[in-house]
């Protein structure tokens, strides 16, 4: 054997030697440094190139803790599940004294305390029975009235040690535990006086009773053996999360659904992406097909569940396209993509996931998404978080249903083939073009952040662009990227594409607010162009938005279903906001919307076309959170505060102008919009004097002379 073999032999017998060891007696140093001692020898055994980190010990810890903590829920799951009928009282006894210790220390455990391990078998309340119990891969057989406990452990080599482990350090019992113990012993001698060989039938009814009435601790996630999710296994990942999120703090998220659990789910996910186009072809031409498309999400969990059990479940007869925005605002952005990842895996050619603006690095770092996986996986955090990161760039950007429907987040996109002069070889100034189906397919999407300028533009415009009440083709100044499109571009686009309807999503209630000319997004979702060739409309599925900030909408979310043959004829349905368990925000919004709207101040100051700044001024509005009040005194809280058009009115002979976004005092001492039908068009009135009719972009303008 040559040198090397000799030392990977010997580090080797390292390993199996410390993980033979017990370390009831050892404080939390000696236990860190033979942790890491066995850590650099597995490294050698398993050809690391790279140093091992103390992040490698309490990586190692953590695993060992989170595996006995996920058997003692089984131990409660199965104890809890289990028939109490035929036996006897000792043997009811001793379950549940069994539950109890297990439930204790599987709660314990969850907290990610590595010194639970050797204060677990120090505890003098492991004695009470002599019932077999499998914990963490060790078999530890409970002895009444033992100081010893043997524990057969299974090492990570495959080999069986069994220890005999002494208790000299046991925990003193609190004054409860010891009345309890007492009155139990009293009852037990009472009963050996009187005969009595077992608990008498109400009692044991009430007893079993009570235990089934008891909420369940819950299971930590186990990926497949056979690497195949079912139906099954997303229905009870569905629950587990639903309880995480109800019983247990975000620390804790780690321990029920394990890193290995999301590693694998990811990267199964990612695989599917990564073989599909930048627009996806959806064909679903069976008689009984129907589609259902979702909106913007934004981390609202729990009503993504009521979404998906309204609108039904994913079949071979019903789709499921989701427009993006599935992460940052809301405190469950993890959960919602976790579980429609799960979905995509087991019914790929079914639900198809596109990628929203927030599906980014930039977004994410802003409003919250990357706090809220840094808090759910600890140390683990940043590796989860850019796993992430790496699954959205494989998502698609748009879809095209049936050959007559085209979906995507943002919307509308330009055309990057310029002309060339024919002498220089340069680049021409011209006017934006509308781009086409092809040039989309080109794109390389593989950018976590879209650019907003170069030959990847495309991204940007299709992530960020805004339908306009207003005619042409112009770039978007109050978001900093993408488009304005008109109804002309959505005629254009619909015929060049032969298609015609248009479903769009990244505008909810926030980004309405104060605009008259399209919808508020009130009942989550508005037709925004009706043209020749078909239609185009904005959904947002995310109700009671934002769920964090200074200003909730009472705005209801929506889903859109299209059926077979007529596909291009939607039917919208609403739906309000379901009750969400109570939860701290990641991010503050407003501190963000104060940095967005001063970026947006900066570009009206920066824009020398006239007609360029009006349109931002009139469409300006923040990204997130509640239109500004900051400018309303506290006396004119009490009243209805009219918010202004900017429109003078009294010079276009209008003397009773109408007000079509009101803000009124509510129930809790703030604020509500109050949307009232929209201005008149003014059109064929009487010009007074200083005021001329302009034409702009095909457009007639009214403007002071």
């Amino acid at each position: 054997m040559d040198r090397e073999g000799r030392i990977k032999n010997a580090c080797k017998k390292i390993v199996e030697c410390i993980n033979a060891m017990s370390f009831v007696n050892l404080d939390d140093q000696r236990v860190h440094s033979l942790v890491l001692m066995r850590e650099i020898a597995r490294g050698v055994v398993e050809n690391r190139d790279r140093k091992v980190t103390k992040s490698d010990v309490t990586r190692a810890l953590h695993t060992s803790i989170e595996n006995i903590a996920s058997a003692c829920r089984d131990i409660v799951y199965k104890l809890s599940k289990m028939s109490y009928n035929g036996l006897d009282d000792q043997q009811i006894h001793s379950l549940l004294k069994v539950k109890e210790i297990a439930g204790k220390h599987a709660k314990v455990a969850s907290v990610g305390s590595d010194s639970w391990i050797r204060e677990s078998l120090e505890s003098e309340e492991m004695r009470p029975s002599n019932i077999d119990v499998l914990v963490g891969g060790a078999e530890i057989l409970m002895i009444e009235g033992s100081q010893e406990v043997e524990v057969e452990v299974r090492n990570e080599d495959g080999h069986n040690v069994v220890q005999k482990r002494p208790v000299t350090r046991a925990k003193r019992a609190s004054d409860n535990d010891v009345q309890d113990r007492e009155a139990q012993m009293k009852m037990s001698e009472h009963e050996s006086l009187e005969g009595e060989a077992q608990l008498r039938n109400d009692d044991a009814k009430n007893q079993v009773q009570g235990i089934s009435s008891r909420p369940l601790l819950l299971q930590s996630l186990i990926w497949p053996p056979d690497d195949c999710i079912t139906l099954g296994w997303i229905q009870n990942m569905t629950s587990t999360l639903k309880q995480l999120s109800q019983d247990y703090t975000p620390s804790e998220f780690h321990a029920i659904m394990p890193i290995t659990v999301v590693d694998k789910l990811i990267d199964n996910a990612s695989s599917i992406f990564s073989k599909e186009s930048n627009c996806v072809k959806i064909d679903c031409q069976r008689e009984d097909s129907k589609v259902v498309v979702v909106g913007d999400l934004h981390g609202q969990f729990h009503d993504l569940l009521y979404l998906l059990e309204n609108a039904g479940l994913p079949s071979e007869n019903q789709f499921y396209v989701l427009n993006g925005n599935y992460v940052d605002i809301g405190a469950w952005g993890l959960e919602v993509f976790l579980l429609l990842l799960a979905w995509k895996v087991l019914m790929p050619h079914r639900v198809y996931l596109l990628r929203g603006n927030h599906e980014s690095k930039e977004c994410t770092l802003a409003y919250g998404f990357e706090k809220e996986v840094k808090t759910k996986f600890g140390d683990q955090g940043e590796y989860v978080y850019n796993k992430c990161l790496d699954c959205f760039k494989e998502l698609p950007l748009a879809s095209v249903i049936a050959g007559s429907v085209y979906t995507t987040h943002g919307g509308l996109f330009r055309s990057t083939h310029f002309a060339y002069s024919r002498r220089s070889r340069r680049k021409r100034t011209q006017r934006l073009e509308l781009g086409s189906l092809e040039e989309l397919s080109e794109v390389k999407r593989s950018l976590i952040d879209a650019p907003i300028e170069g030959s990847n533009i495309i991204l940007a415009d299709v992530l960020w662009s805004d339908p306009s009440h207003r005619q042409g083709l112009s770039k978007n100044k109050a978001r900093g990227r993408g488009l304005w499109w008109g109804c002309d571009y959505t005629e254009a686009f619909l015929k060049m594409s032969k298609l015609k309807l248009i479903i769009r999503s990244h505008e909810g209630p926030d980004v309405r607010s104060g605009q008259c000319h399209l919808g508020d997004m009130l009942s989550g979702y508005s037709m925004d162009h009706d043209v020749g060739s078909g239609k185009l409309y904005t959904l947002f599925s995310a109700p009671d938005y934002p769920q964090f900030g200074r200003k909730m909408y009472s705005n209801e979310g929506a889903y859109a279903i299209l059926r077979s043959p007529n596909f291009e004829i939607p039917s919208f349905h609403s739906f309000k906001a379901v009750e969400r368990p109570k939860a701290d925000p990641f991010v503050t919004v407003d501190d963000e919307d104060k940095k967005v709207s001063s970026n947006h101040e900066d570009e009206i100051a920066s824009s020398d076309d006239e007609d360029e700044r009006y349109l931002v001024e009139q469409d300006l509005r923040p990204m997130h959170g509640e239109t500004s009040t900051a400018a309303i005194s506290p006396s004119q809280d009490s009243s209805p505060v009219e918010m202004t058009s900017g429109v003078d009115f009294k010079e276009l002979g209008i003397s009773n102008p109408p007000s079509w976004s009101v803000l009124f005092p509510d129930d809790e001492g703030g604020t509500k919009l109050v949307q009232v039908p929209q201005v008149p068009e003014v059109e064929g009135l009487p010009l007074p004097p200083g005021i001329e009719e302009a034409e702009i972009n095909g457009q007639k303008r009214r403007r002071h002379g």
